[in-house]
């Protein structure tokens, strides 16, 4: 068989990608969706700002890689139901490190290189990894740093409700040209106060609204694929749920069984397949 029968096809290597991304969100119950939502938030943000149309798709791209070197930080952080202290947070710390030494190596790295490894920096130098500052900052990275911390304000986590999305707003708003870049933050506030957020904030993909366990709090997943009389399990506490249709969309309703064995959840193969088709313009 030749060399070329045995390398990589460019949608194969951007599916690599992905899956990378995805399983990092497969290992945290909280936090279904993020990905999605803040690359579709970069997205929004890209496209108000004027960026061309290849770039805009580019940094979509970018902001669902952006926390791909969190496959690095151990579960026992990672999934910690409660507040990290500041050992666990310094370890959180290293993804953008090891989300570069990840990346660096693959042929696709340029597309995500900045994102991953820069999302972290703030205009007033006191980020990091690097403590840029300004416009040293990469473009890509200062815009998904903005949606970043504005889905993580506005998620619920085990310890705290998610932020209404006007609190979360002025919060950004009050930090212009501190922690988030001054121009494309009151870009983001304004697009926010126009209500461009309604059907990003809340939701783990196009049409699908969150569902989280009612005795525990992680985000049950629910697939495209997903139809009435499917099952799903929390990813934490493993209670059982069967998805039913009512007039409002489908539900997610407790069944009373449990899994005795925790799995980790596959990818959402409709998802994936959309995603790779949507960005296969890059390649």
């Amino acid at each position: 068989m030749s060399d070329t029968q045995h390398r990589p096809t460019p949608s194969g290597l951007l599916r690599s990608l992905l899956l990378m991304a995805w399983m990092v969100e497969a290992r945290d119950p909280y936090t279904g969706g993020h990905l999605w939502r803040v690359a579709r938030l970069s997205e929004v943000l890209a496209e108000a700002a004027g960026l061309p149309e290849r770039e805009v798709q580019r940094i979509a791209l970018a902001a669902f890689l952006h926390d791909m070197g969190k496959i690095g930080v151990p579960d026992a952080i990672l999934r910690k139901p409660g507040k990290l202290d500041d050992e666990e947070y310094l370890a959180i710390k290293q993804h953008p490190d090891i989300g570069l030494r990840l990346l660096q190596p693959h042929p696709l790295a340029s597309l995500a290189l900045s994102v991953v490894y820069h999302h972290h920096e703030m205009p007033d130098g006191k980020g990091y990894p690097m403590g840029l500052s300004g416009q040293n900052i990469p473009l890509d990275a200062r815009l998904v740093g903005i949606c970043d911390a504005f889905d993580a304000m506005t998620s619920h986590r085990p310890y705290r409700q998610g932020m209404p999305v006007e609190r979360a707003l002025a919060i950004i708003e009050g930090a212009l040209g501190q922690q988030f870049d001054a121009e494309l933050g009151a870009l983001f506030v304004a697009l926010g106060r126009q209500g461009r957020f309604a059907d990003i904030v809340g939701y783990s993909d196009e049409g699908i609204p969150l569902a989280h366990c009612v005795d525990c709090g992680p985000v049950l997943q629910r697939y495209r694929s997903t139809q009435s009389g499917d099952h799903s399990w929390c990813p934490a506490c493993q209670a059982g749920y069967r998805w039913q249709q009512t007039a409002t969309g489908l539900m997610a309703t407790p069944d009373g069984s449990h899994r005795s064995n925790g799995v980790t959840q596959a990818e959402d193969a409709l998802l994936m397949d959309h995603l790779e088709e949507r960005w296969s313009v890059l390649l």
